[in-house]
């Protein structure tokens, strides 16, 4: 492994230790919250770019999920809504007490931009960019996906979950093995109009006081983060700028609900560079490159 990247752990706030990956070093950090299910392997290209041009990023695991689970997912605890308030919480808190951040900067794959709302003491945060973080609600989905999600979140995956006691996603998909906590109330949010923003058991009144700069991707291909979908979620934020991405327009066949954390998307990633690069101090992008 490359001597400026190194595996970590940190501690989530009620201590659960989490997997995590530091990438370079200095005071202007990322940190990389990612979708559900997904490992933060899927991240390592994206946040190597980032500490190439000056950050010190972080990446980690979810509890539950690909380093952060433990041997069995029967009878482990861990729901959708912890991801946000205990794990994202616990990173956001442990790099602002050990780094003092002159630059902090959030970066959120689908899951990890729609719980960016739920942080406490988001005003260390100077801006946030989100990847297709669309609401998950079956009727926003895109092509052939509202009737097949519908069925998904209805009746498979809380069979299969109840019934396994975890829900065996890597048997029959390509993602990560779900905790029945988390797989239990992500379909029941996905059975609402309103998604997450519909549980009154979350903390929803933050969403509002978040009022740091977003920039919220779609993706023209992406079926799960349509344009719609994404507005239905990121209005909830008072600060958000909304931007669509068609792959053809940076000569790329496709990208899907994945394709912006692989190499193919390095044109798109110096557009989101040049946009951090607002609100990082003085250092642009130019002086970075």
């Amino acid at each position: 492994m490359d001597k400026q990247i190194s595996k970590i752990k940190i501690p989530a706030t009620d201590r659960y230790q989490l997997a995590a990956t530091m990438y370079g070093s200095g005071q202007k950090v990322v940190i990389i919250n990612p979708a559900t299910a997904v490992p933060q392997e899927l991240y390592r290209r994206f946040a190597t770019f980032l500490m190439e041009h000056g950050f010190r990023v972080i990446t980690y695991d979810y509890r539950g999920i690909a380093d952060s689970a433990p041997e069995s997912l029967r009878g482990f605890q861990a729901t959708f809504s912890d991801w946000g308030l205990l794990d994202m919480q616990g990173v956001l808190d442990w790099v602002w007490a050990k780094y003092e951040p002159t630059s902090l900067i959030m970066i959120g794959h689908s899951a990890g931009g729609q719980l960016l709302g739920m942080l406490k003491g988001n005003e260390r945060i100077d801006a946030a960019v989100t990847m297709s973080s669309q609401s998950g609600y079956w009727g926003l989905q895109g092509g052939n996906q509202p009737l097949i999600v519908r069925f998904q979140v209805t009746y498979l995956m809380p069979i299969i979950a109840r019934t396994f006691g975890y829900f065996p996603w890597s048997k029959i998909g390509s993602a990560e093995d779900l905790p029945l906590g988390a797989a239990l109330e992500w379909c029941r949010w996905c059975r609402d109009p309103q998604y997450l923003l519909g549980d009154d058991n979350l903390p929803l009144e933050r969403y509002q006081q978040f009022k740091v700069p977003i920039l919220a991707y779609s993706v023209d291909d992406d079926d799960w983060g349509t344009a719609r979908s994404v507005r239905a979620m990121m209005s909830a934020y008072p600060n958000v700028s909304f931007e669509h991405i068609v792959p053809f327009d940076y000569e790329i066949d496709s990208l899907g609900h994945m394709g912006y954390f692989k190499r193919k998307s390095e044109p798109i990633w110096h557009d989101t560079l040049s946009w951090i690069n607002q609100f990082v101090g003085d250092k642009q992008l130019s002086q970075l490159a």
